[in-house]
Parts: structure tokens; sequence; C-alpha cells
């Protein structure tokens, strides 16, 4: 999708006319490698022993989620906006996960009446609220148990959920307890555990811890006559970014499909976001002004740490490239954004050949994560976000307006 030799083209479409047409900054994704992304990822997980359940936090815009619901997709969602959105895109309640570890009562009314999969419960408060959520409701909710299994696997501590003292799951033994009850309630329907390690995680061992656990887990329960239906993976296969290597999609595949083979009849969930949606994804801004800043050459660009927080969150190293490079010797820059943060820089040390005010500048690998953590921090709108379909491009998501932010009626 992206070369740093010559103009930067989305399939078939220059940036930088994309970047005039549209303004910037501008969100623009490709749906050719979104369609690769799918079908490298149902090619390692063949169906009907693994579902694949799409991780709407992501990339939360409907056009994206109806094209991976139309494609076959389930969903994994972790509020009642993002249940509401999944259904609207078009995603099959059966093939709905419910995450989260603060769903409210409402949120649980709404997965009931759906007939979602299940709901991957992550306390003993919340397992207790859902059965009698399903009691008042004269139903049964299908019930996953999420554990900790306390592996510190990804590199940035804001992407870690698995490490022990995470918010996120109950440790084994509590986990065990929970699904023994969960197996006795005449409200709840028990299918099976689930662990999610946490985000951009590019060692395949850590899934083999991972599996280990939920499979002796699973093998205990087994032993006092509880049945295990689904084991759910999670997500958080790392997709690239600058410095980093392709995430070992083939072994992972491996690793999970052994530790399933154990029990016949098993449905394996995984729930890649990242995965899918990163490299699809490019970020247009332009150069506003240049400086140089203790020796260092810093340029200002349109977009900010409220379009893209990823670099100031979580330290993010993306690739920068000029959209339409010109001649001369590259050397080192930063590229910062207009937002009143110290942290609002998007790359450091990038080496950039010369560049002048209005120039673009693209941000790649900036699918995921981009667009659905936006703010409207410094009261500035959120950018547009088209979809770049071979020579076509539509408008996913009009830019948004300043007298829509004044208008406090909405």
């Amino acid at each position: 999708m992206a070369s740093a030799r010559g103009p930067l083209r989305i399939e078939g479409v220059a940036a930088a006319s994309l970047a005039r047409r549209f303004g910037t900054p501008l969100y623009a994704y490709s749906k050719a490698a979104l369609r690769r992304r799918w079908e490298d990822l149902q090619q390692a997980f063949q169906a009907p022993d693994f579902l694949l359940c799409y991780a709407i936090k992501a990339n939360s815009n409907p056009a994206i989620c109806r094209q991976l619901a139309r494609w076959g997709a389930g969903a994994e969602v972790v509020s009642g906006g993002e249940l509401s959105l999944a259904l609207h895109s078009g995603f099959q309640p059966p093939r709905i996960v419910f995450s989260g570890v603060g769903k409210t009562r409402e949120e649980m009314r709404a997965g009931l009446r759906a007939g979602i999969l299940t709901f991957n419960v992550e306390s003993a408060e919340e397992l207790a609220l859902l059965s009698r959520t399903a009691k008042a409701l004269g139903r049964r909710a299908p019930v996953s148990i999420r554990v900790n299994p306390a592996i510190a696997a990804a590199p940035h501590p804001h992407l870690a959920t698995a490490r022990a003292g995470s918010k996120f799951g109950v440790p084994p033994r509590e986990a065990l307890r929970l699904a023994l009850k969960a197996a006795k309630s005449t409200r709840l329907r028990f299918l099976g555990l689930h662990a999610h390690l946490g985000s951009q995680i590019f060692d395949a061992s850590s899934y083999e811890r991972e599996s280990r656990l939920l499979m002796s887990l699973s093998r205990e329960l087994k032993s006092r006559g509880v049945a295990i239906k689904t084991l759910d993976f999670g997500g958080g296969f790392g997709a690239e970014e600058r410095g980093q290597r392709e995430f070992p999609l083939g072994r992972v595949s491996s690793v999970l499909r052994r530790a399933t083979g154990a029990f016949p009849g098993l449905t394996a969930i995984i729930e890649p976001g990242r995965y899918l949606t990163a490299g699809t994804g490019t970020l247009l801004t332009t150069l506003l002004y240049r400086k140089a800043v203790l020796g260092r050459r810093l340029l200002i660009v349109d977009a900010g740490m409220n379009d893209f927080l990823r670099p100031a969150l979580y330290g993010a190293r993306h690739m920068i490239i000029p959209a339409s490079p010109r001649p001369g010797p590259r050397t080192p820059a930063d590229v910062a954004g207009p937002v009143c943060e110290s942290a609002d820089v998007l790359g450091r040390g990038l080496r950039l050949p010369p560049m002048k005010p209005g120039d673009v500048l693209a941000v790649l690998n900036a699918g995921a994560y981009g667009f659905s953590m936006g703010s409207n921090y410094n009261s500035r709108p959120r950018p547009a976000e088209v979809l770049v379909d071979g020579r076509d491009v539509r408008i996913i998501r009009p830019r948004e307006t300043i007298s829509e932010l004044l208008d406090c009626r909405r």
C-alpha cells in the first residue's frame, strides 16, 4: 500500500490527491488490505473449529464493521454501544461475545434480548448480577469465565491485560470456582473459559503458555463433570509498526489448533482487532510549520494526539513518510501536532527529505485505535474517514464541524 521511494498510493489512488480532495487530517482505509488480512486469518484459523470475532474497539467505523460482517466475521464487544453497532452492522447475535469488566444491568439485558453467544464474565459480583438479570427476563444467560493468566506479554504497561494484579479477569483458581458455580446454576448456561494477553504481542510462546493454562483448567473442569464447549484465546496479535517484525501467524495457529484438538467438538474463539485493521489505514496530515529546536528539525502538522493517540499513550512508533517525496538528503526530524500538550508528538527521529509547508505526510499502519480513540480535546473536530476500493473512494464518516461541537442539543 505504501512506498517510501515514490508517491504514496492507497490502492489505485494517490494519497496526496485524497488530501487535496477531502482535506486533512484524514483517515484513508484500503478495502483490499482489509480483505487480505481477513483471508489470512480465515486460512490460519479455519471454521467450524474456530470462530473469528472482530474486536470492534480497534476500528468502529460502521462501514468497516459491515464489510467484516458480510465476510462472515463474528464480533467481540465491550459496551452496550458496541453491541448496538455490531447488530446494526449485520453481525449475527450467535457470533457475538461480550467482554469488559464493567457491564451494566442494561447492557446485560440488551445482550440477553439479542441472543448473543456468550458473556465473558470477569468477577463474582458480575456473575451474580448476570444471574439475577437472566432470572428477571425469564432466560438463561450464556457464560464464559475470563481468566487472568498472569502472563506479562505486552510490550507496554498500557497494552497489558494479563499481568498479575490487572483489573481484567480473575485468577485461575477463582475462575474454576466461578465456572463450577455457573455450571450448577439454573439461570446460567456455562460455555467455557476466556483469556486475553493484551495487545501488540509478537511472541508465540506467550500463546503457548496461555493455551496450556486454559487446557489445564478445562481438563480439571471435565474431571468434575463440567463440559467445555468454547475456549476464547482473545486477540492481541501484533501488527507491524516501525522496527517491529511480522506476527508469527502460522506458529500461533499451530499452537492453538494443537491445544483445542484434545476436545472434539470444541469451538475456539479468536478476537482479532488491530491485526485486521492496522495495516488498512493511513492517517494523512499536512505540514504547517518548520522550526529548529536545540538543533533538531521539528515539523508541525495539523494532526494531533486527539486524532491519533497511540504515540502519546503507548509510545507507539509508526512509520511517517511524505505522500509525495521531494528530492534531497534524508535527515532526522520529529513530527509534532498542534495540540497543547508536550506529549503531542506523532514521531521522533524520523529520516525525512526536505519538506515545505503544505506538503502531506502519511502516518502508516494507522487503521487501528486511531479514530476510535479520537477526541475533541482542544475543541478540535474529528477527522473524516474514507474507504478506497481500487480507484473508487467514498466518505464513510464526514469531517466533524465546529458547529456540531457547539450544538449542545445533540
